[in-house]
């Protein structure tokens, strides 16, 4: 490990490939999961996404050891 906290974001649509990864990797990342799809959202509604995740963001960030 180097240190440096960090956290995965991404949709819900990845939930079960990112903790495929995860395990096959023997590791147990900070990941955060939002609204799937997100590719065919408007600027406002990405912007909406990502204020009503920075509050978990923050809080995984500053959980971690």
């Amino acid at each position: 490990m180097r240190g440096i906290v960090g956290v995965g974001v991404a949709t819900t649509e990845f939930v079960d490939a990112a903790q495929t990864q995860a395990d096959a990797l023997g590791y147990d990342p900070a990941m955060l999961f939002v609204q799937h799809p997100i590719q065919d959202r408007t600027d406002e509604e990405i912007r909406a996404i990502a204020d009503s995740a920075y509050d978990s963001i923050v809080g995984l960030l500053t959980q971690r050891n």
